[in-house]
């Protein structure tokens, strides 16, 4: 059934997206928020608003009956999660189709399938998808641990099954790390995410993180290629980009044909990613996990594929089927997402929440700022510090990264630091010219480069 009025369960740029979504299908939307939040952009832009609780998150964006009760209120009959929240929470997801709306993403059960780590795992193998080395299922103890390191080798990644954002994940390079470190994940994924179970993971060594986006209607699904996710901090994405540099075409088709198998299988519905790591030095990529929602990197793929993926998930949680099919896809170009965060990145990237006093945004062809912003907004602590996402796209990724040092000479953003210098310095490094980098490679040059960082800060972002 065509969805007529559109609740968004998250706040930030995130929902000052979706709104913008909505309103091209000509569906009305409405924003809750916190009472942190009352000046929002989304709240501005949103057709009505409703207040849900105090600052804290727990008492509002994750606040389930609150949220109903909203939706209910204004007599919306859909709901989207966006990502962080409730984004992946199927009891979530149930709770909304329960009560007669649309949840805009997968089924809870899907959820609950594949949000579980190990038994995503599980599931990819059955669909003949390369996983990494490791544990079958969940760990049953310390023994058991160390029995399964002992069989692969270390160093091994512990992870933890409900984790995300880097949270409940630690390396071990012997037994008695992994017995030290083993309890830390599971305490820090239980606070985190009320489930402290582990499962173990070869680490590969010097590997690449290339995510692959897909669409299914429930019934077909198809993919929208790939994203190379490789430069992180803290296991956290900073800069993403489309198509990977590391692939050919036919390790490209591999693994897209890889994800639409494992999401066919499950019968997936909405947007969605299924994440690989990829060894540079074999050429083999492994299933690591698959996020159930969609992705704050997402704009990169929209750019080369000339796709609204949002409108579509809408669309598809309507009741329509996929308005897309695989061979109107091709890649046009190349794009890259960096994230501009509060964060001051030449002091171990401090939040730095404050007034906007002013801006200045980047434009021309090829350039896209999605933020939240504007003069005299008071950017809360309370929450994550992402601000925007500067995306660009070139006719190639040396087009895109001359666009993308372009667009930060001009951004600028007073009152705030950011982390704008970084991507400054990023952009102008040979290695990352020359794709030369891989999942551990930012840490080390972040610390070579913290000087360099301090001194660009007032150029870029005041």
């Amino acid at each position: 059934m065509p969805i007529h009025k559109l609740l968004i369960a998250n706040r930030g740029e995130i929902a000052v997206r979706i709104i913008r979504a909505a309103r091209t299908l000509g569906i009305k939307t409405v924003q809750v928020h916190s009472t942190a939040d009352a000046d929002s952009l989304a709240v501005e832009i949103a057709d009505e608003a409703v207040e849900i609780g105090p600052p804290a998150a727990s008492k509002s964006y994750l606040d389930v009956d609150a949220i109903l009760d909203a939706a209910r209120k204004k007599d919306a009959d859909a709901v989207h999660p966006g990502y962080g929240f409730l984004a992946e929470n199927a009891d979530f997801a149930d709770a909304v189709e329960a009560a007669g709306m649309a949840f805009i993403g997968p089924r809870g059960e899907t959820i609950r399938r594949m949000g579980d780590k190990a038994a995503a795992r599980k599931a990819a193998k059955e669909a003949g998808v390369p996983t990494v080395p490791g544990s079958e299922g969940l760990l049953a103890g310390a023994a058991a641990a160390r029995q399964v390191a002992d069989e692969i080798g270390y160093p091994v990644m512990i992870k933890a099954t409900a984790g995300g954002g880097g949270r409940g994940i630690r390396i071990a390079q012997n037994g008695d790390e992994l017995d030290q470190l083993a309890p830390q994940a599971a305490s820090e994924a239980s606070a985190a995410f009320g489930d402290g179970g582990l499962y173990l993971e070869k680490v590969i060594e010097r590997a690449r993180h290339i995510e692959v986006q897909i669409l299914g209607d429930g019934k077909n699904v198809i993919h929208c290629f790939e994203r190379e996710c490789s430069l992180q901090r803290r296991r956290q994405k900073v800069w993403e980009e489309a198509p990977s540099p590391a692939l050919n075409e036919d390790t490209r088709e591999a693994l897209c044909t890889s994800a639409v198998r494992l999401a066919s299988s499950v019968g997936y519905r909405g947007a969605g990613t299924i994440e690989y790591l990829y060894d540079d030095a074999t050429g083999e990529f492994y299933f690591i996990e698959m996020n159930t929602r969609i992705q704050v990197e997402h704009p990169v793929t929209e750019e080369i594929t000339g796709t609204d993926l949002v409108a579509e998930m809408i669309r598809i949680a309507g009741g329509a089927p996929l308005s897309i099919r695989q061979g109107d896809l091709a890649i046009d170009g190349h794009a890259i997402e960096v994230r501009i965060n509060a964060e001051d990145p030449s002091n171990n990237f401090m939040p730095f929440p404050g007034l906007v006093s002013d801006f200045r945004f980047p434009g021309g062809p090829g350039v896209r700022f999605d933020h939240m912003l504007y003069p005299g907004y008071q950017i809360p602590p309370f929450y994550d510090s992402l601000l925007g996402k500067l995306i660009v796209k070139g006719n190639s990724r040396e087009d895109a990264i001359a666009r993308l040092k372009s667009a930060l000479s001009e951004f600028r953003i007073d009152g705030l630091k950011t982390t704008a210098p970084l991507f400054m310095a990023l952009a102008s490094d040979e290695q990352v010219q020359a794709s030369a980098f891989h999942t551990g490679w930012l840490e080390p040059w972040l610390e070579e480069n913290s000087a360099r960082l301090a001194q660009n800060q007032g150029g870029i972002a005041a």
